[in-house]
Parts: C-alpha cells; structure tokens; sequence
C-alpha cells in the first residue's frame, strides 16, 4: 500500500520520469493557459510555479486517498467494519467531481495565503491564481497517478515531480522571454507568436526521451541465466500457446 514493488532507486527514476521524460507542459501540454499568460517575468513565474507544486503534491495525495477510500472499486470495503456492506457500492461517478472539489478548496487556501504573506505576488498573478483551480495539469497528474495505479508514496513522488516539471517549463519560457523582450525578433512574431515557436522547441528537446522508463519496478528474478523457470509445466505452456518454442530439458 505505501511502496508496493517499488524501491528508493524505482521512486528516483519515477521523480525524473515525471520532471523530464513526461513533463506535463512540454509532453503533454496541460496547463497551457496559465503557462503562456503569466510568463512574462521569471519572479512572477517562479511564485505560480510554487504554487502548482503546493497545490497538485496536497491535491494529489489527498485525491489518491478518495480514490482509495471513497471513489474507487471496492473501495468502501472498510465499512465493513461498522457492519455496513459497502463493497458493492460503486461511487466512481463521483471521482471528477470530489478531485476537483479538493483542488479548488487548496487553491483557495493557498489564496488567502500569498494574499497575507506576498501581496505583491497576489497582485502580479491576479486572476490567473483562481484558475490553478482548474488547472487541467493538476487534475491530470491526479487522474494519471490514480489510473496507474501508484502506491501512496510512488503517487506522492509523481504528482511532486510533475509539479516541479511544470515549474521548470514555465520558468525556462519565462527566463527566454524576457531576453527575448530585449532581442530583435520579427516584428509579425513577437509577442505570442515567437513564444509558440520557443516553446515548440523546447517540447521537441524534452520529447527527446520518450521512451525512456526508468520508474518500472524490476520483476524478480529465478536465476542468473533464466529469466523464467523452464521447469515448470504450466509456464512451458503458456508460453507454447503463444507460439513461442521453448526447449525442455
């Protein structure tokens, strides 16, 4: 329930997977409304990029705890334990609206405290904050983590790094466009125009490491030189159903 198969090594690839190979802004492309409006200044990102991590590591685990708990299947089970039958009840209509209730109500409280402790930052992001709220790059790693199926701590590192990934792209756009605001650039592309262009070729770096997986916990394994038991009838089987040749001894 907490780790599952997965070891400190599995949860480090897992961290990277999350930051670089499937960042959500540059592979995915959620949370691109945000990403584009408030990436004009480096500081203004930096503080909206903080706030995602908050929000979507609290969000996320608090919504792998309705999916577990609440929403997913047989997941009411523990009700048993008052003597009321809940493993047939089946509440998973209610996912989205429950991940999206706990997002908003983070997102307020993480308001009403940059607004008491950074007023300037709450006036710099204006009404974009409200909209972390609905930020589809939260509810994403939320609904990815929940679909995948990750253990409590694997899922706590996965909505981690994938805040701290969309962290990184805003604050790399947001760093090229104010060299950019002092570069010569074609007068038809400034503005939104060359920052399509630059993000579009920062998506094509990150894209460079699809593929790679380095979160997949490693099966164990019967010997140094099998990787499965060729003694064992009802593999062999298997195996030849699926056309595959194998030589008993």
């Amino acid at each position: 329930m907490l780790m599952g198969a997965y070891s400190a090594l599995n949860l480090f690839g897992l961290l990277i997977q999350a930051i670089f190979i499937e960042n959500f802004l540059l592979v995915n492309f959620l949370g691109m409304c945000t990403y584009l409006a408030c990436s004009n200044k480096l500081k203004t990102a930096n503080g909206l990029g903080i706030a995602v991590v908050f929000v979507l590591t609290v969000s996320g685990i608090l919504n792998w705890f309705v999916h577990r708990f609440v929403t997913g299947p047989g997941a009411l089970s523990w009700l048993n334990t008052f003597g009321i039958d809940g493993s047939k009840v089946n509440l998973g209509f209610l996912e989205f609206l429950l991940f999206i209730s706990v997002i908003a109500g983070f997102t307020q409280i993480l308001e009403i405290m940059i607004e008491k402790l950074s007023p300037a930052l709450y006036m710099t992001l204006g009404l974009y904050l409200p909209l972390i709220a609905v930020n589809c790059a939260i509810m994403g790693a939320c609904l990815f983590a929940v679909t995948r199926e990750y253990p409590f701590v694997p899922n706590m590192v996965y909505v981690f790094g994938s805040g701290l990934g969309w962290w990184l792209a805003i604050a790399l756009i947001a760093a090229i466009r104010e060299k950019i605001a002092v570069s010569n650039v074609v007068p038809d592309l400034k503005g939104m125009g060359i920052t399509f262009i630059m993000s579009g070729l920062m998506s094509m770096a990150f894209m460079g490491f699809t593929g790679i997986k380095l979160a997949d916990p490693s099966l164990p394994a019967t010997g140094p030189e099998q990787p499965f038991p060729l003694n064992d009838t009802a593999m062999v089987s298997e195996f030849q159903l699926k056309g595959i040749v194998v030589d008993t001894p």
